[in-house]
């Protein structure tokens, strides 16, 4: 499973940020998501990460298989 971010589509909320700190981070310059764990692995991991797709405002974070 893999964590993808479209910064076109962000609109900064920071909500996965807030979901999980240890995955996600926002751009200093304009606020839009980082990713900073890609492939989560545990299922704490992928749990927090569909909860940060789930929230996001912008629709802007997607996992792929």
């Amino acid at each position: 499973m893999r964590i993808v971010a479209d910064g076109e589509r962000c609109v900064g909320s920071g909500q996965c940020v807030l979901a999980d700190p240890e995955a996600f981070d926002q751009d200093d310059s304009d606020g839009t998501v980082s990713v900073l764990r890609p492939e989560p692995r545990t299922d704490a991991e992928i749990a927090r990460a569909r909860e940060a797709v789930g929230i996001c405002p912008g629709r802007a974070l997607s996992l792929e298989d």
